[in-house]
Order: C-alpha cells, then structure tokens, then sequence
C-alpha cells in the first residue's frame, strides 16, 4: 500500500482573466492525466471570492513528480499551457496525509451499513467456524489463538470505516502484514478464503445488496492477495503504514 502525496498549487486571478485560466487549464490537464506520476486531479474555484482558485494534485509520491513528471516531456507541454499564470501563485507545497481522516454522514460507511460492531463480530465468529472445519483452510488456523477473530472483526471494523479500534490496540497495517509472513499461503487457499467469507456475510446477515456486496468482495480479493504475496518466499514487508480505508468505490448505496 503506497502512501500519495498531494500538491496544493493555489492561485489568485482576476475575474477578468479566470476564462482564459481555466481553458489552459483545460488543456493543461491532458498532460496531467496522461502523466504515469499522477493519481488525479481537481481544480476548485472558491465560492465566496472568484479569484481564488486551488489545484488538487494527488500523485504516487513527491520524488515521482519532481523527478519523473518535472523532467518529462508531458511536464513542459503542461508549463506551457499554465505559464502565463505561474507568476499568480500563492502557495505550491506537497502534503502527505495523517491518521486524521474520515467520512461525513452524507453517504454512510461501509461499517454503518453493515450494522457496525455487532455485524463484524457476528461476521467473524461465523467466518473462523466454518475456517475451523474446512479441509482447505483448517490446516493454516489450526493454532488459531482464542482472541483471532476478535481481532479481524476490529480490523475489517476500521477498513471498512468504523473507529480505529484495531490501530490502538494491535497496530497499523504492518502489524498485520507481519502475520502473513512465512506462511506459504496458495491461490488455492486465497480462493476458499473469500468465498467462504462471502457464506458467512450471508450466514450473519450482511447487508446483501448490490453496491455493498461488490465493495465487500472488492476487499476480501485485493486483501487476500496481498497475503498471498506476503506470506510467499520474495515477499518484502513494507514500513509502518496506517490500516487502509476502504469506501464504497464506483457505485454508492442505492437508495431509492
């Protein structure tokens, strides 16, 4: 999991120059969208003063852009574009994010609609009895400690958008990252992982829509992956990192 940076580029225009501004713009970001270097992007104008504008860059790191994007061809077809507005910038400073982060209640979180704790828990218990008994599986949990899914359910809890309970007590994604190594774990067993997942959401009772399900499942594939690589012989452990967030992705709840 990589850590982005954002860029902030703020500007002053006039509001006489501001049509002009935000065609180059326009055309500027061809070249930021075709740039490897660069998550996305975002160019918001300030509703109370129409001379403010802001820039939102989201890239893969701040070396990437000032190494990779700054010393491209993409990068000087971009200055050109933008150029005559260098001159009107107020602050260009690279950010990286905090564990202070979160959602608003106008779409819910994933851990909401679910039912929150009681859902996990109730998800997890009946997740690790049917890990417990099966052939493919039973044999990587069979010293599995009384408290485990206790534990996954405070993790899958604070992935899905729940409090940060499995980050205070266990630790970040490293710590559990770390109980992977070694493993060995195959596709075979990755493949029952997730489908037995899925039984069990249906057994506790998860939400079973459309939307939620394709952003549960979404998980339980990229997670489960992850432990294949990391569980293998090349794998290598990455640094500290926060529990990763996962949302609702390209489709919200459906609410009619």
């Amino acid at each position: 999991m990589t850590v982005q940076t954002v860029e902030y580029v703020r500007y002053r225009i006039p509001e006489q120059q501001s049509p002009e501004f935000l065609a180059a713009y326009t055309r500027a970001a061809v070249h930021l969208a075709a740039a490897p270097e660069c998550v996305d992007y975002e160019l918001a104008r300030c509703e109370d003063d129409f001379e403010h504008f802001v820039l939102r860059i989201t890239w893969t790191s701040s070396e990437a852009h000032e190494e990779g994007f700054r010393k491209s061809e993409l990068f000087a077809d971009f200055l050109a574009e933008i150029r005559p507005y260098v001159s009107s910038i107020e602050e260009m400073r690279h950010y990286k994010p905090t564990t202070v982060r979160g959602t608003g209640a106008a779409v819910p979180t994933l851990y909401a609609w679910a039912g929150g704790a009681v859902a996990f828990t109730r998800l997890t218990e009946v997740f690790y009895e049917k890990v417990l008994k099966d052939e493919v599986l039973a044999p990587v949990f069979a010293d599995l400690a009384p408290e485990h899914a206790a534990h996954v359910a405070l993790w899958l809890g604070e992935v899905f958008g729940g409090p940060a309970a499995y980050s205070e007590t266990q630790g970040g994604h490293g710590h559990m990252v770390a109980k992977h190594l070694g493993k060995g774990i195959t596709e075979a067993q990755r493949r029952r992982w997730v489908y037995l997942l899925q039984d069990a959401a249906d057994d506790a009772g998860l939400p079973t829509d459309a939307e939620f399900r394709s952003a549960f499942v979404a998980y339980a594939e990229w997670g489960t992956r992850l432990a294949v690589y990391f569980s293998g012989p090349d794998a290598v452990a990455p640094g500290e990192q926060p529990v990763p967030r996962w949302t609702w992705g390209a489709a919200p709840p459906y609410q009619p």
